[in-house]
């Protein structure tokens, strides 16, 4: 895995940011769009990482915080890169990224179908919260 390069995504790699979650992201989201991802990264610069194997796209992750919360959206690895410890990496540099902003705890948005990830998820050390439903509305710009 030395190979493996970690960095927060800048403006620049959106429209590739974009591309790779039609490939690797399971689901998609009406944030999905340039405008959306473009507004992350410009309000908070680190909470996009992006994980780089062979300077190719091989996963990312969102870790945003909103200063009480630390939330993970977004967890995709590349087919080609999966089982090889890019999800691992990418999941440390988003939790030492909150433990620096002082994040106490972390939740994952993670669809029920994706049962893959589940397992990836608590092999990570996250445990599933059936008693919590979570409820989502799109908002109208």
């Amino acid at each position: 895995m030395d190979d493996l390069r970690i960095r927060a995504a800048s403006p620049a790699d959106l429209d590739t940011v974009l591309a790779f979650w039609k490939v690797a992201a399971e689901g998609t989201s009406i944030s999905d769009d340039r405008d959306g991802v473009e507004r992350l990264v410009a309000r908070d610069p680190g909470a996009l990482i992006l994980a780089e194997r062979g300077g190719d796209l091989a996963g990312t992750v969102i870790a945003g915080f909103d200063g009480w919360r630390c939330h993970l959206y977004r967890l995709a690895v590349h087919p080609g890169h999966r089982r090889r410890g890019v999800g691992a990496a990418l999941l440390a540099a988003a939790e030492e990224r909150f433990v620096l902003l002082g994040g106490r705890r972390a939740d994952a948005m993670v669809l029920d179908r994706n049962e893959p990830a589940h397992h990836a998820w608590r092999a990570a050390g996250y445990a599933r919260q059936p008693e919590w439903s979570r409820w989502v509305r799109p908002l109208r710009s």
